[in-house]
């Protein structure tokens, strides 16, 4: 715009909105980013050694149709968090195991390994169940 000496003058109140909003939006968006996950790494244990450490510590087993067992005992998914409280004190080195089918949901597996953290697991370690081959 030019004023009546003939200098041009910048209109920074358009910038500065934008400006002040990115900054907003950014302040609510950094603390979704900055959420802590659950670390998940493949396994090195060979088949014997695996089975050994599955004795000795909690195994959740969640099957096709959603149902939950803890150490081979069913469990409803509502009953779950006091078994877990129960199982995962005598477990050795506070594992808890969660064999999945491929076919389960994201949703159900993260909420059981949320639930088995809440509950004490320091370790958790998720396993793909075996497909049964008809003899």
């Amino acid at each position: 715009m030019m004023d009546e000496e003939g200098e041009n003058k910048i209109n920074i109140t358009s910038l500065a909105d934008v400006s002040l909003t990115l900054v907003i939006i950014f302040m609510v968006v950094a603390p979704f980013v900055m959420q802590t996950g659950i670390k998940v790494t493949s396994s090195k244990l060979g088949e014997k050694r695996s089975q050994i450490v599955q004795s000795e510590n909690v195994t959740i087993s969640l099957n096709q149709k959603g149902e939950i067992q803890v150490n081979g005992k069913k469990v409803l998914k509502q009953n779950l968090a006091q078994t877990l409280k129960k199982a995962i004190p005598h477990s050795r080195n506070n594992l808890v195991m969660l064999l999945a089918s491929p076919q389960n949901k994201v949703k159900e597996v993260v909420s059981i390994l949320d639930v088995a953290r809440q509950q004490g697991a320091k370790h958790l370690a998720i396993l793909k169940h075996k497909r049964r081959t008809s003899s």
